[in-house]
């Protein structure tokens, strides 16, 4: 108790100065750190139902008199307690976890463009600050805002019921890009004018907010960092085969779906997020509980078709968009190179993303052994390294992303910016077995936040790396306040929207190059594959229909 009073009593007399903001549920009273931004921390932005109604969509937060002290409480939703580790801070684990952080520039100015970023983490793990962006917002006058979202099954389990319809965990951003629109103008912050930003699933959340019809009209600008919704892992191809799949990974067997929606409503949270961390290393390239094609059940539907044919029929919001990835994305999974490379000899159908789909074991395998030799030449060996690394790349996050730009121009939209991201300096390894160094994934977010996932501090970066950070940061800021990355009167070389076979594309790299076509034949023969195999993602059948697990 004492110790808790003494840590809170020190998170405040630590900043000098203070600002309180109105907001429709009340006061809170942000500070001013040493950065020289007014922050305030742990704003409820709306409430997380509990107990049986765990899943569904968020309640608005509470009203209250009193100015709230909006200090940094460590607060995080549910996740697996083996990926704790990640966090550099004193973290609280809670159910009631939907908050949001605001960094405000010290300025008279008023209406200030707004950049909301959605945190990464496989929609399974992870907190609004994940990364910081303070730097950012102070040097570009620009108001940041940072949220928790629920995770893994009590954000995105989906049976398509009046309890579990899915999507809580989107409908969560919507509330609080609701709550933004509402606010922030009393932060001095423009309504009108709000970017959303997010990498790796945050970068797959903002491509799918950007499709659906809750969020229209609550944002003008789209920044996805390394994610695109028309991934495998970015939208779950059939929900309930997934619902069944985590609930045999919590030991729990039931005789039909009845059953197992009812324990998913009863159990403990703790144990309901206790094999999130198991989601990581799945050789499909899902990470299972993701948002959902949902079906029509009481309350707003956040997703109600598949990306891809949502982005053919044009119905969507074509607001400028940055997209892009860097270079070695794939980088994430070598650490389970030597587990795989047999693993993938043996069998590289296990490797095939759940969004395809054939006629009979045999096609399978002619399509495995055609992407196998594709890639590893038929044998996946200590020499193809950045060939393992290519095809989780592609599978991951390049394709996806240049596939979705493609039906984005055959929609018509003309105000797409795309680029790779391959700068690197003598601090980043070197890839297993060779001596190449590579962008690895997200590194274009480290960027633009405070230093990277694990240190706030951009000092630990080298010059050449900081430098870069100063490129991209400028770039960003462009795109925010124009919906350009490169406006008229810029020192960077001009970069036009991108059109016909994914050219022009952005080199980041010091320096800027414009270059042609990004990853052609890479992308032609995923297109070769997915033309013929692709299976749209499909809401939950009717569990009406009883069937054995």
């Amino acid at each position: 108790m004492w110790s808790r009073v003494f840590i809170l009593c020190a998170c405040v007399c630590a900043y000098s100065e203070s600002r309180v903001v109105n907001t429709a549920q009340g006061p809170v009273k942000g500070y001013q750190d040493s950065s020289g931004l007014y922050i305030f921390y742990n704003i409820p932005y709306a409430k997380a139902p509990t107990g049986k109604d765990r899943f569904k969509a968020p309640l608005p937060a509470t009203n209250r008199s009193y100015v709230l002290e909006a200090i940094n409480k460590g607060i995080v939703c549910p996740q697996s307690t083996e990926l704790i580790s990640m966090y550099n801070e004193t973290i609280t684990i809670t159910e009631d976890c939907l908050i949001a952080n605001i960094f405000v520039p010290d300025t008279k100015k008023t209406s200030l463009p707004v950049i909301v970023y959605v945190h990464g983490g496989a929609f399974i793990l992870g907190q609004g600050n994940f990364l910081t962006y303070k730097e950012f917002a102070k040097t570009n006058d620009i108001i940041v805002v940072t949220f928790n979202y629920r995770l893994g099954a009590h954000g995105f389990l989906c049976m398509g019921t009046d309890d579990i319809p899915g999507n809580a965990g989107m409908k969560d951003q919507v509330a609080l890009l609701r709550w933004v629109k509402e606010n922030i103008a009393n932060f001095g912050g423009d309504s009108g004018d709000v970017t959303i930003a997010g990498y790796s699933a945050g970068s797959v959340a903002v491509d799918l907010l950007m499709l659906s019809d809750m969020a229209k009209g609550l944002f003008n600008k789209v920044i996805p960092e390394s994610g695109a919704n028309t991934v495998a892992w970015g939208v779950q191809t059939d929900p309930m085969k997934n619902a069944k799949e985590y609930g045999k990974l919590l030991n729990y067997t039931v005789d039909d779906v009845y059953s197992l929606e009812e324990f998913y409503k009863t159990v403990s949270y703790e144990i309901l997020a206790s094999k999130q961390f198991d989601l990581f290393s799945r050789p499909d390239s899902t990470f299972l509980l993701s948002p959902c094609v949902e079906r029509n059940t009481e309350g707003e539907e956040f997703l109600t078709d598949s990306p891809v044919n949502i982005l053919k029929s044009g119905r969507y919001n074509k607001v400028p968009i940055l997209y892009g990835f860097a270079n070695m994305e794939g980088l994430l999974r070598t650490n389970l190179f030597e587990e795989w490379k047999n693993k993938m000899n043996e069998d590289f159908t296990e490797f095939l993303p759940p969004d395809l789909q054939f006629n009979s074991e045999e096609e399978k395998k002619i399509v495995a052994n055609k992407i196998k030799e594709f890639y590893f030449g038929g044998n996946v060996t200590d020499e193809n390294t950045l060939s393992y690394v290519d095809f989780f790349s592609d599978v991951l996050f390049t394709y996806s992303t240049l596939r979705a730009v493609k039906l984005h121009l055959g929609a018509g939209h003309d105000k797409i910016y795309l680029y790779e991201y391959v700068f690197v300096d003598d601090d980043v390894p070197v890839v297993l077995h060779t001596n190449v160094r590579g962008a690895t994934h997200c590194a274009q977010s480290v960027g633009v936040g405070d230093g990277n996932f694990t240190h706030a501090d951009d000092e630990i970066f080298s010059p050449e790396a900081r430098e870069m950070k100063k490129i991209v940061r400028e770039l960003w800021n462009n795109f925010v306040k124009t919906g350009q990355p490169v406006p008229e009167g810029s020192n960077f070389p001009s970069w036009p929207p991108v059109g016909k076979d994914w050219s022009p594309h952005m080199e980041l790299n010091n320096p800027l190059q414009l270059k042609g076509s990004l990853l052609k034949e890479r992308t032609l023969f995923w297109d070769g594959i997915y033309e013929k195999h692709y299976r749209h993602p499909s809401p939950p059948q009717n569990i009406a229909k009883r069937f054995e697990l």
